[in-house]
């Protein structure tokens, strides 16, 4: 979460942009996502330049001394950031727009890379040197700023915040998810260095990232020191779809910007008979749009013999335990009807989870996460495809507190339950003596069964009710007869002065 002089900087900045003509938030993001995207090249290849100095390691750098742009070969240094941003308006622009972009649109040589088909079609869109001027300078800025903060993440907030502005609910429920629900999951789930992760509806690729910075912080040495894993982490493991083009321009380049060279990162509509994925992955990590309207017609027939249904957040957990292997494991965004609806098809979908599957944990999320965006009450539901049962007992958690206020204003607070939710998820077994009225508890299959597989903690937690001593009648009685004697005694004093 990002506060004051930050928050002001980049406000300032949307401000250039809406001034100078670019008034569609996607827009906005988009060309702000390849200015980073730059400016973040310039960086990053220095920072591999020093490690490959200090490891005694040959580098290559990507500014080479001679570029290929087309059918000209133009000097590798002017396209660095720290560079071009020194040069009068006039020339930057040029070299911007006959160079810099073209170089960023073709910098990855596999031309079937999510990388190359996405920025196929990128348009840069700053119409003046002038405006192209002013944003380099704001952006400078901002990087300024970030480098001063110290604490936590300064540069994941930063592009959360941006990504933020595009976030309004859209016609079939799309909204982000808050970076600190991601990485709760993303630590629920523990990935390791030879999972195959997907996202079917990736959107800017947060899952994906997340899951991806887990890894660097926890398998550094055993992902990125062993060739064939390192090569399953760049080229083979991270997978996610999703049906709006430009989401899918600004997930692959945030992937690439965070360090992994060719995501599959492709346009597809997950739901439909197009999506050919059975048994593939090994963790699905996703929130998937909600109350979403859909073509019954072009929904695959195998989705639909599991869970006959419209909604297609039941559609979506019938898709993913198509998608993972046996053994594979899911931790999931639900609205809460999902938990507890009533329809033939609500209960099929917990009856197929509970039942032909291993239900491990139902986590209540408040209402107020999804805000300003969206109201909606949610939970996450972690699974494991075994397509033979195995549900022994369910933890449930009541999460009460996520680190933000719950009003549209989400600011920062001192309550969260996200650490205890990964401790105690990590350490079930030591649940077993938890009562129902705590904030946890698990809850034995047979009970879940007894009560039409309903998910909703509400149905198991125990209210547990504090007896409340009152005086004796004649007490309170005494009290209300000296009170209005007071008053009458009161009355009239005032009487007395009129």
């Amino acid at each position: 979460m990002i506060t004051g002089e930050l928050k002001n900087k980049i406000n300032a900045l949307w401000e250039i942009f809406w001034t100078g003509g670019i008034t569609n938030p996607l827009d906005v993001v988009e060309q702000m996502t390849y200015l980073m995207f730059i400016h973040d090249l310039d960086e990053t290849d220095n920072l591999r330049a020093r490690e490959s100095a200090m490891l005694g390691l040959d580098h290559q750098s990507i500014f080479a001394e001679k570029v290929r742009i087309g059918e000209r070969t133009v000097s590798g240094n002017q396209l660095k950031w720290s560079v071009f941003h020194d040069f009068p308006a006039e020339k930057m622009y040029a070299v911007m727009q006959e160079q810099v972009f073209p170089f960023i649109k073709s910098l990855h040589g596999d031309k079937a890379s999510a990388y190359a088909k996405y920025m196929d079609d990128a348009i840069f869109k700053i119409p003046t040197p002038l405006m192209l001027d002013k944003v380099v300078t704001a952006l400078d800025g901002i990087y300024e700023q970030m480098a001063q903060a110290r604490e936590g993440d300064v540069r994941g907030d930063v592009y959360e915040f941006l990504l933020s502005k595009i976030a309004t609910a859209g016609v079939n429920g799309q909204f982000r998810t808050p970076r600190h629900i991601i990485k709760m999951m993303v630590e629920l789930m523990a990935p390791g260095p030879e999972e195959v992760i997907c996202d079917p509806a990736c959107g800017t690729s947060g899952f994906l990232v997340a899951a991806g910075e887990y890894l660097k912080e926890h398998h550094k040495q055993e992902v990125f020191f062993d060739r064939q894993k390192k090569d399953h982490y760049m080229n083979h493991m991270f997978h996610g779809f999703d049906m709006d083009r430009t989401m899918l321009r600004i997930g692959a380049m945030n992937m690439m910007t965070h360090g992994v060279a060719n995501p599959f990162i492709e346009y597809r509509d997950s739901l439909s008979d197009q999506n050919p994925d059975r048994e593939k992955y090994t963790l699905i990590l996703a929130n998937p749009p909600f109350k979403g309207s859909l073509d019954a017609d072009i929904v695959s027939a195998d989705l639909l013999k599991l869970c006959k249904t419209k909604k297609t957040e039941l559609l979506f957990l019938a898709l993913f335990l198509r998608m993972l292997k046996v053994g594979g494991r899911g931790a999931v965004i639900v609205p809460d009807g999902v938990l507890f609806g009533s329809s033939k098809a609500h209960r099929d979908m917990r009856r197929e989870l509970v039942d032909h599957n291993r239900l491990e944990a139902v986590i209540s999320m408040p209402s107020g996460v999804f805000k300003p965006y969206a109201g909606v009450s949610t939970g996450v539901l972690v699974f494991t495809k075994t397509g033979h049962g195995g549900t022994d007992k369910v933890w449930f958690y009541d999460m009460r507190a996520d680190g933000f206020s719950l009003d549209d204003k989400r600011a920062p607070v001192a309550d969260s339950d996200i650490p205890d939710i990964v401790a105690r998820f990590h350490h079930r077994a030591a649940e077993e003596g938890r009562a129902r009225t705590e904030r946890s508890f698990l809850v034995p299959r047979e009970e879940i069964v007894e009560n039409g597989y309903n998910l909703s903690i509400n149905k198991y937690k125990k209210t547990e009710y504090v007896p409340v001593e009152y005086p004796p009648t004649s007490e309170i009685f005494a009290e209300l007869r000296q009170l209005e004697a007071e008053i009458q005694k009161g009355l009239e004093e005032l009487e007395g002065m009129v």
